[in-house]
């Protein structure tokens, strides 16, 4: 533990926590392109997965936080007025187009990696592909002959579309606009302002740094260590060759902590020393007087919401478990049979609580979300929670309104709670799929 670091109770952890992400009470962010960017402000970035199963993960983090979120805001800033742009960060994320200078870095080193292979192998290919949207524009897989297919990230794949994204990945092009997942790529300086692209470059260490001290602003209470994603693509070239990822963080928190951009806390019942960024002081403030108050999260009835499975409050899933006795792990990657929970769940907030997990599926050309399964943490019972059910119904209805669907189903297994959970408006429907038994 850093000397002199203050203690914080659970409850004043978890309430700075539900202040600093703007979930207390959800969805309360004025709605409009200016909610978005409100969101990611605070946040610093948003992770982008195209699964669409229940909402695209960055569509379901900005429901949770602006007041009648729409997609198409967040499509109007990254591809019409262009102040985010698409870049890996923390896997791929949508980021602040003014801050494009900091993450060069992630296009320096693709532009390493794919000058070693992909761009020796597939050099002519590269050059056609350059040449055609030089001369016509933005172009996506499809405005080419198909090609055979290549060994890629994922497994095989077409060698348009695997060089198009080698070519993305390296700051040779950049993403003009999506329609669905479709990607149309163009030349980064027909996107991008000249003064972004012409900037003094950052040096390594400040772009590292300046990765790093994002990973605390989005989540507000990183640690020390946690899972291994949460601090992709900050490291540096060990000697003798490989990747040294630990002690360059070490090194630059220490130097953020010096300078006071991170302020280290420690949390009852949970190890190590965590560190609030500087800016959150006053949501900590905030917390520990509504907490020695005995007021609710942030002035206002407990709200209900669904977060998405890589809401950055969800993670550091060690820190869910120790501060908020919620065990949490996203399994769409899991093979059914050893799944615990099901394919796409999301965690339930209930004012400062985790409190259950729901599955929810969108059906976008039938209308209908379908709830397949509810289950609730242990000792929590939503019936005699005061202000739980309003709130549910609340946050169901929003979501129903966010898919864009008149029609909320529940599937057999869930349909006892559609009679206490459907909300007044819209349409109802009810024992329409069948799902394993809830609890």
């Amino acid at each position: 533990m850093v000397p002199d670091t203050p203690l914080l109770s659970g409850a004043v952890a978890r309430r700075y926590l539900a202040l600093h992400h703007l979930l207390a009470p959800p969805r309360g962010v004025e709605g409009g392109p200016e909610g978005v960017m409100a969101v990611i402000d605070r946040l610093g970035s948003v992770q982008f997965d195209p699964l669409g199963v229940a909402g695209r993960n960055h569509d379901l983090v900005l429901h949770a936080r602006v007041a009648g979120y729409r997609p198409a805001w967040t499509d109007e800033l990254l591809y019409e007025r262009r102040v985010l742009f698409e870049a890996y960060n923390k896997s791929l994320c949508i980021l602040p187009l003014a801050e494009l200078p900091w993450y060069r870095i992630a296009w320096d080193r693709a532009l390493e990696r794919h000058e070693g292979d992909a761009f020796v192998a597939h050099a002519d290919l590269a050059r056609h592909i350059l040449e055609r949207i030089r001369t016509e524009g933005p172009l996506s897989s499809l405005d080419f002959e198909r090609e055979p297919m290549v060994d890629w990230y994922w497994g095989p794949t077409n060698r348009v579309r695997a060089i198009l994204e080698a070519l993305w990945e390296s700051g040779r092009l950049g993403l003009a606009r999506r329609v669905g997942n479709r990607r149309y790529y163009d030349l980064p300086e027909r996107l991008f302002p000249a003064r972004l692209l012409e900037a003094a470059r950052p040096t390594v260490d400040e772009q590292m740094r300046h990765k790093l001290l994002s990973r605390y602003r989005a989540h507000g209470l990183l640690g020390d260590g946690g899972p291994a994603e949460i601090w992709l693509g900050i490291w540096e070239h060990a000697a003798g060759g490989g990747h040294a990822g630990a002690p360059l963080r070490g090194r630059l928190r220490r130097d953020l902590v010096e300078s006071g951009a991170l302020l280290p806390v420690a949390i009852e019942g949970v190890r190590g020393t965590r560190y609030v960024p500087a800016e959150a002081r006053p949501e900590l403030e905030r917390a520990v007087g509504e907490v020695g108050a005995g007021e609710p999260p942030g002035g206002a009835e407990p709200g209900v919401t669904l977060l998405a499975p890589l809401d950055p409050l969800c993670w550091d899933r060690d820190l869910l478990r120790s501060l908020f006795g919620f065990d949490y792990i996203w399994e769409v990657y899991v093979p059914e049979a050893r799944r615990r929970w099901g394919y796409y769940v999301l965690p339930l907030l209930f004012g400062d609580r985790l409190v259950g997990r729901i599955e929810p599926r969108v059906d976008r050309r039938a209308g209908t979300v379908t709830i397949l399964r509810l289950w609730w943490e242990e000792g929590f019972e939503p019936r005699r929670a005061e202000g739980f059910v309003p709130a549910m119904k609340a946050a169901l209805a929003d979501y129903l309104a966010f898919a864009e669907a008149d029609t909320l189903a529940w599937s057999d297994q869930a349909v006892r709670w559609g009679r206490l959970f459907s909300p007044p408006r819209r349409r109802q429907a009810q024992g329409k799929r069948s799902a394993p038994q809830s609890n």
